[in-house]
């Protein structure tokens, strides 16, 4: 969805918690600031204070913002060097992605609590379905401001809660709520919430779709319902021009789907400088890998492809990948695999950033593994299952190759949202 800057509609009384909710039974929580919040509530030194999450590297992009920075116009993706410009005196701080996502699986719980019908889109926003949660906790707007006191109650973090007929007007309502509010998009009153809103409000329109509606003359959602499907379809082509259109009018029939799996698992980190020693991008390679194979395992799956991402100094993106005999959740296999890929390239330049995915996941419970001529029963998987176990206790920094030692700058990625990294052991010589 596109970045709006229309005047949020939360103190609109037609759209207030008391706006009649008959039929509105989706609901959008969005948590407020959330990775700034978290670091917040931890340190309550930092209340009151500008805090930007990410951004510390001088490549580093702002991960999250809290409202006293997004005052001097800092906002999430930005560059690290434009919001130091903006707010110099703003709190900088790493991300720590454990923290976060234990913190929205606590989130996630309250949820549910509500509703078995609980769509996660990312670690703080999710689809609630409650239509069938109102006969035991009323009306759907009671249930928004029941989830906003439990969230702030039990985890002294707030969120802001669209409910409406469906989920793009409800995610719209939640975006507006912002923060700590929640929105009621009445069904007869849709095209009233929806019409005045600017054209980068509706999902599928980023910067170059804005710039040719702007071009046709089209500033707002409704200047967009009214123009004929023919003058969209020249200018967006035929899908965005029927998607977006649909959305103009209110119309979007999607449910919220509990069952969420992931396509694939990865990490990627854009380095402080670009790189061309093939040890140090060995050594992130093997880094991100674990981080990957460790979230396979937590997450009970398994993945047969493996892909590597390489961007080079002067921006030119090159992928590849390999798809294996039998899937795998191994950090070793995915390392071993990807560098053979990275190898094949065959290029000598300077890179700046690197990722390795898993795609093609299946249910670790149900996928075959075929062992190979020669390999062990128990290996590399037993002990990374353990590694596992160490750091869920003591967390991965007491687990890592001599290789890696002090060599913090592995640790941290600012660009994605699970690239917190130590790996298990050294990767073979090169040859």
């Amino acid at each position: 969805m596109g970045r709006s800057q229309a005047v949020p509609r939360g103190r609109d009384p037609r759209f207030g918690p008391d706006a009649d909710d008959a039929g509105c039974t989706i609901l959008h929580v969005d948590m407020d600031a959330f990775f700034a919040s978290v670091e917040v509530r931890r340190r309550p030194d930092l209340r009151g204070r500008p805090v930007v999450v990410g951004g510390v590297g001088p490549r580093g992009v702002v991960s999250s913002a809290s409202y006293e920075a997004r005052r001097y116009g800092v906002r999430s993706a930005m560059p690290a060097m434009r919001a130091r410009g903006l707010c110099p005196h703003a709190v900088f701080l790493p991300p720590d992605f454990a923290a976060y996502t234990a913190a929205s699986e606590a989130v996630m719980r309250i949820f549910r609590d509500v509703t078995p019908l609980v769509e996660p889109l990312s670690l703080d926003e999710a689809f609630l379905d409650v239509a069938g949660a109102q006969r035991l906790l009323g009306r759907p707007a009671v249930i928004a401001e029941r989830i906003r006191r439990r969230v702030a109650e039990e985890q002294r973090l707030s969120c802001s809660v669209g409910v409406a007929p469906s989920k793009f007007v409800a995610k719209l309502g939640s975006t507006r709520a912002k923060p700590a509010g929640t929105i009621v998009v009445p069904a007869a009153q849709i095209l009233d919430f929806l019409h005045p809103l600017p054209v980068d409000a509706l999902w599928g329109v980023g910067e170059r779709a804005a710039e040719t509606l702007h071009r046709l003359g089209l500033k707002t959602v409704g200047d967009l319902a009214r123009a004929p499907v023919s003058m969209l379809r020249a200018g967006l082509g035929e899908a965005s021009a029927a998607h977006l259109h649909e959305l103009a009018w209110g119309r979007d029939p999607r449910r919220v789907v509990s069952e969420h799996v992931d396509k694939s698992i990865g990490a990627e980190m854009t380095f402080d400088t670009d790189v061309v020693d093939r040890t140090v991008i060995r050594r992130s390679l093997l880094a991100l890998a674990d981080k990957v194979g460790s979230r396979l395992r937590a997450s009970g799956h398994v993945g047969r492809t493996i892909a590597i991402k390489v961007r080079s100094a002067d921006f030119r993106t090159v992928n590849r990948s390999r798809t294996m005999p039998t899937s795998t959740d191994v950090a070793r296999e995915i390392f071993e695999t990807g560098w053979a890929l990275f190898q094949a390239l065959g290029t000598g330049d300077q890179i700046r950033l690197i990722g390795i995915r898993v795609e093609g996941l299946a249910d670790a419970a149900t996928a075959s593994r075929q062992l190979t001529l020669g390999e062990p029963e128990r290996g590399w998987r037993e002990a990374e299952a353990a590694t596992d176990a160490v750091a869920a206790r003591f967390g991965r920094s007491v687990v890592g190759p001599a290789s890696l030692l002090g060599r913090t700058d592995l640790r941290r990625t600012e660009n994605h949202p699970h690239s917190a990294v130590v790996p298990l052991s050294d990767p073979p010589t090169p040859s």
